[in-house]
């Protein structure tokens, strides 16, 4: 390897983790656009955008397990190949980037027959009513046509950012979000197709991202390259990259359960005015989510080569200076949200009601949303050292061991308002799951950190 694709062991760690986080902010930020857009189209079509709204946020589930599958190849292959190109080892690197390929093709191809078949019996068990099933259907028999382009593009593109082009990353997620920022108007006002017409322009545009990934991907300019010899499936060498991806995979995948679990309960105890707020609330919290998880992505190839060359420094470093800005940038947004929640809530609807109703339950569900960058910076810096168990359980506690039970036990205990007592599960979850991480964190990467020396 020359020494121009050396420089994530070389250049300084906070000019090269704002070189790469950066543009994977502006790519989470770009891509989070897919399906916020839709929804604030949505929200004001004549007559029908609060209902339609609510039909399209009980297919969000769905949706967060097509992704979450993506990142269950994408986030466990990625730091591995970055750890092997860290070892200067690009053919061992090149083969995890071949078998991933073809992992996400075969998961592509599962997902579609799947949602196209039982998509009606999911939204209803996700908490669809009577009134809002026709529009999820509608959604999701288009959206699942499209699961491989969505498939490849971003479990993909993660091995692009791994090898430091971050740039190149963005512009994959930038040429479909500018298409379907283009193209749903046309679809859903223009051709008059409401919900089908915002699940058209979203496929249309993830393919041409897909179309921009694969070519990379092949050409001339990447460091890995796809090729033909490493096309297949290599038990030895999927496994640890699945193994490493569910943490992420936990941490996605579960954001469908929990939404499954808001959508019932609030059902129970609000009706679809309730329901309606939780599609808002959860349209914010990937807001906050996502360009946290861009700099965690765009701190991930330092870490991973760094470590994979033993330069213990440069990954304490990254690490610091990850920790630092994402904490910064928590605090900040959740300033912003507890001062002006209408203004957030109004990105989505015009109706007086809901609007109203968001304004309350987002300041309750956004209220540790100050200390989260401590848990992304701890949970990424986990994935990127390779430390499977560790990002698996610090995911697994927080969403399955106290979110899921606390969404059902918060209105038994403040029985005078279950709508509130639901919301509130969130805030309390995130304190106790982000003081766990910190501690394990503390002792867990002195020792990595410690068998490197």
């Amino acid at each position: 390897m020359n020494d121009e694709k050396e420089f994530l062991g070389r250049e300084p760690v906070g000019k090269l983790l704002l070189r790469l986080a950066l543009p994977t902010v502006a790519a989470q930020l770009i891509n989070m656009l897919y399906n916020i857009v839709d929804r604030m189209y949505i929200g004001h079509i004549p007559e029908i955008g609060a209902t339609a709204l609510t039909g399209v946020g009980v297919c969000m589930p769905l949706i967060l397990i097509v992704s979450a599958f993506a990142a269950l190849v994408g986030y466990g292959g990625a730091p591995r190949a970055s750890i092997a190109m860290g070892r200067k080892d690009n053919e061992a690197a090149e083969k995890i980037l071949g078998n991933c390929f073809t992992l996400q093709i075969i998961i592509s191809i599962i997902l579609t027959v799947v949602l196209l078949i039982w998509n009606r019996d999911f939204l209803m068990a996700f908490g669809a009513s009577e009134n809002t099933i026709d529009y999820g259907v509608s959604y999701m028999n288009i959206y699942a046509l499209g699961t491989l382009f969505v498939e490849v593009t971003l479990g993909m593109n993660s091995f692009i950012t791994a090898q430091g082009f971050a740039k190149t990353g963005m512009l994959s997620v930038l040429i479909g979000a500018v298409a379907n920022i283009i193209l749903d108007p046309v679809f859903i006002f223009g051709f008059n197709m409401d919900v089908r017409g915002a699940a058209l322009a979203t496929i249309i545009s993830q393919a041409l991202s897909c179309i921009w990934v694969v070519h990379f991907l092949c050409g001339k300019k990447t460091t890995l390259k796809i090729r033909r010899k490493n096309i297949g499936i290599q038990p030895k060498i999927v496994l640890p990259c699945l193994a490493l991806g569910t943490s992420v995979f936990v941490m996605q995948a579960s954001e469908s359960v929990i939404s499954v679990c808001f959508n019932s309960s609030l059902q129970k105890y609000g009706g679809d005015i309730a329901v309606g707020a939780m599609t808002i609330l959860t349209s914010v919290m990937q807001f906050a989510m996502l360009p946290l998880q861009g700099l965690g992505q765009g701190a991930q190839p330092i870490i991973s080569y760094n470590y994979g060359s033993k330069n213990v420094d440069r990954v304490r470093a990254t690490y610091k200076l990850l920790l630092k800005v994402s904490l910064a940038y928590s605090v900040l947004l959740w300033l912003l949200i507890m001062l002006f929640p209408q203004a957030f809530a109004a990105m989505f609807t015009t109706d007086p009601e809901l609007m109203e109703f968001t304004k309350t339950a987002l300041r309750i569900y956004m209220a540790a949303t100050l200390i989260f960058g401590i848990q992304i910076a701890c949970q990424m810096t986990f994935n990127a050292l390779g430390n499977a168990v560790e990002s698996i359980v610090v995911a697994v506690v927080r969403k399955i061991i106290l979110l899921i039970p606390l969404i059902y036990l918060m209105p038994m205990i403040l029985s005078s308002d279950p709508v509130k007592a639901v919301y509130m599960a969130e805030p309390i979850a995130d304190i106790i799951a982000v003081t766990f991480t910190a501690i394990l964190f503390y002792f867990r990467f002195k020792k990595t950190l410690a068998k490197l020396q």
